[in-house]
């Protein structure tokens, strides 16, 4: 049997395939649906998107939280020649925004939505700074609630290998978000050219967690897999980061053979699991973790590895890999079944052009890297100088890559388009490396980028957030993304130009880390203090001097006195006033590591993450079941305002 070369059909042959996707839901519920359903389904969605005008070539915002709307309207779209543009619904400001962003540049979308999230973030487009209209008129929106009846077909259209399949926007950036432009050729030649490196069979059965508007969790672990035709299993990703111990425990259960990960769920595992025994747990079925969206940690690996060891994990299931979303998602597998492979070298010398120069794992100044295997079928990379001539194995440079799963270029962006592409037909990727004995290994990104929660951000974007803080310019503050050694993952540091008394300094950087983590979802580790920031002769900002400096240890008595002042305040704070307070105050030190809180406090300002919200409202909702909506904890940030609300809350219930 041929190849398939186009989505639609691919999609149209699985309808004969004895094999299911299966939504879990809780501990112990779960959906399974034949693949032939799965397709009637988006068939029958097709017929509502049509009725409201959508027609071939038009776009249409997904913007859902749940997995089986999400993949009925992704599938809807493409059989009817509608553009599905993935969009994350987040829970912070800066997530509503870059949907405003996206409909924008979209001309005229469609937005496929709930009723919910329809409501929120029109209310959120009236009230924005600057308020305009809500882009996307409301003829043009269609509310996944509204759907009792996917009885009656739509209408397919067959696809060529050069139609735009869909568009898949930048996960960092929210101030100028790119949105990458991906054809059925480009993603069938990246499905066919990943299945082919990594073996992925008919008789696998994955299970993932990551989101579906992510290109990993889109492409990766949903495209990738029903072109392979096996069972897919999908975990909603809030349950994960609510109950991370599901993630393994439905592994075991399910027999999975495939799973994947970034950096941030092994350690959110690892964290929850603490000294728990694994009883029960076996997960020798497991052959392949793709482990990738976010620079790789070797020594998380290995803990990870050997934690589960007792549950007969093989160690060498762990599969590192790189990938972006301008090559439809893969790049660079390792060969199945094999080691990993690390390198140890000078993090001093790493500039563009020069040889790697190897140093023991133990040295201060070992980076480790973990090697992602070599190009996959359909795929070529190379490593290049500034000027984009070719460089020699064991030199670091540019990431270039060509081949028929690479994007032609952003949408509506002819010059980011342009900037793309080498003159010689190559693709930037932004992120250097070297090949070493045939293996590719990533180094860093040419421009500055943080990587927190698996997702990338550019420093420019945090501080023009942080900017609005009181008596805060341009120039004066500098975001960066600073790892320790001993670290797997970029923590947030904030360096603020600052040359008076510390305890002046406390309230601006409280207010400096609520802006970014209230507009972000982002917990900000530490703001710092500094008599100057670095630039150079031009004027450019010197992030890596204050992250070597911070590294050093210089910032650290400053530190410690902000932690004194901090510790002193809340040890001084207002009681709790009634016993819903005590109870919420209670949560919230476990929450925060047990460390003091007052009742005053706002949470933001103590660096309350996304995924730290995600944890508290999991207990608020056991303690209140349904009287405090995630989102609403933005409007209610601190113990008292929150304990004032559930208990408004509860007396309209009693009332």
């Amino acid at each position: 049997m041929n190849a398939p070369t186009t989505l639609t059909q691919m999609f149209d042959g699985l309808r004969s395939l004895d094999r299911t996707l299966t939504y879990i839901e809780g501990e112990d519920r779960e959906r399974a649906l034949p693949f032939a359903t799965l397709h009637a389904r988006a068939l029958g969605l097709l017929h509502h998107l049509q009725a409201m005008g959508a027609a071939p070539g038009d776009t249409l915002v997904l913007f859902l939280n749940d997995n089986e709307q999400f993949v009925d309207a992704f599938w809807a779209a493409i059989l009817g020649g509608i553009v599905p543009v993935p969009v994350a619904v987040g829970i912070s400001d800066e997530h509503r925004r870059k949907l405003l962003r996206i409909a924008r540049q979209l001309g005229r979308p469609f937005l496929y939505t709930d009723r919910k999230a329809y409501e929120r973030i029109s209310q959120f487009s009236a009230q924005a700074p600057g308020a305009e209209p809500f882009p996307v008129p409301r003829e043009r929106v269609f509310l996944a609630d509204q759907v009792d009846d996917v009885s009656r077909p739509g209408r397919p259209r067959v696809a060529s290998p050069s139609d735009l399949a869909f568009i898949q926007f930048s996960s960092g950036s929210t101030s100028d978000p790119k949105g990458v432009q991906l054809t059925h050729g480009n993603v069938m030649a990246n499905t066919l050219g990943a299945i082919r490196a990594a073996r992925l069979r008919p008789d696998d059965v994955s299970l993932s967690w990551m989101p579906l508007t992510h290109d990993m969790g889109l492409i990766g672990l949903h495209i990738f897999m029903l072109t392979a035709g096996m069972h897919v299993v999908q975990m909603p990703t809030d349950l994960f980061v609510r109950r991370p111990l599901l993630w393994m425990q439905a592994a075991s259960r399910k027999r999975a053979t495939v799973l994947c990960s970034p950096n941030f769920g092994y350690r959110h595992y690892l964290k929850v699991l603490g000294e728990r025994a694994l009883d029960g747990l076996d997960l020798s079925a497991v052959r392949i973790i793709f482990n990738g969206a976010e620079p790789i940690s070797a020594s998380l690996c290995e803990e990870f590895l050997e934690r589960l060891r007792p549950a007969r994990l093989p160690r060498e299931a762990m599969y590192p890999v790189y990938g972006l979303a301008e090559a439809s998602v893969a790049v660079s597998f390792p060969e199945p079944g094999s080691a990993l492979r690390m390198l140890s070298l000078d993090r001093h010398r790493l500039g563009v052009g020069e040889p790697a120069q190897r140093v023991p794992r133990a040295s201060r100044d070992a980076l480790t890297l973990v090697g992602v295997g070599r190009a996959i079928p359909n795929c070529e990379l190379r490593i290049a100088a500034d000027d984009d001539a070719p460089l020699p194995p064991g030199h670091i440079g540019h990431i270039q890559i060509r081949g028929g799963n690479v994007t032609d270029g952003y949408f509506a962006n002819p010059a980011a388009s342009a900037a793309l592409k080498t003159a010689d037909g190559w693709t930037r990727t932004g992120d250097l490396g070297l090949v070493d004995e045939d293996a590719l290994f990533i180094t860093g990104r040419a421009k500055e980028i943080l990587f927190v929660n698996g997702q990338n951000y550019y420093p420019y974007d945090l501080e023009a957030i942080a900017i609005a803080a009181e008596g805060m310019d341009l120039g004066k503050l500098v975001v960066a993304g600073v790892r320790p050694p001993d670290a797997d993952t970029d923590r947030l540091v904030v360096f603020v130009l600052h040359r008076r008394p510390v305890a002046e300094f406390a309230p601006l950087a409280a207010q400096v880390a609520r802006l970014i983590n209230e507009h972000t979802g982002l917990e900000v580790a530490e703001v710092v203090p500094v008599g100057r920031i670095p630039k150079t002769t031009s004027g450019k900002v010197q992030r890596h001097l204050l992250e070597e400096a911070y590294l050093a240890g210089e910032f650290d008595s400053a530190l410690a006195e902000l932690r004194a002042l901090r510790s002193a305040g809340a040890a001084g704070a207002v009681p709790a006033a009634s016993e819903i307070e005590a109870r919420l105050r209670s949560i919230c030190d476990a929450a925060f590591g047990g460390r003091p809180i007052g009742v005053g406090d706002n949470l933001f300002e103590l660096g309350a993450s996304s995924l730290k919200l995600i944890e508290l409202h999991e207990q608020l909702d056991q303690a209140w079941p349904g009287a405090v909506d995630l989102t609403e904890l933005f409007d209610h940030p601190t113990i008292a305002q929150l304990a004032r609300f559930i208990e408004s809350r509860l007396a309209a219930r009693r009332a």
